[in-house]
């Protein structure tokens, strides 16, 4: 099954910025282990554009959807066998990238 990580990043207290080593080492073994599918790092939400085309015209807003104190910084997509897996490498990943993470399971 694959799994839709969420890294979660707070503008008050950002996780540290001297992970990258660190980060590079995990995702590296995720490959080597066959759990990798992608990964990738966000801009700051201020460079988010929402378009609405439910209407008539297409809307176009600058920013993000919602306004919060958190934000995603940054994804992976796993394939593990079971959620148990998952959580374990998204707590390996927590600290691996100091930040918090959400796991959710593609529908």
């Amino acid at each position: 099954m694959q799994y839709f990580i969420s890294v979660i990043d707070d503008k008050s207290n950002p996780g540290s910025l001297d992970k990258r080593p660190g980060i590079s080492a995990f995702n590296e073994r995720l490959i080597a282990d066959g759990y990798w599918v992608f990964a990738g790092g966000l801009a700051d939400p201020d460079a988010a554009t929402v378009i609405d085309n439910r209407g008539e015209e297409p809307v176009i807003s600058d920013g993000p959807f919602v306004e919060s104190k958190e934000y995603l910084a940054g994804l992976w997509v796993w394939e593990a066998p079971d959620l148990d897996v998952a959580l374990a490498l998204a707590a390996e990943a927590s600290k691996v990238c100091d930040r918090k993470i959400e796991v959710r399971p593609f529908a």
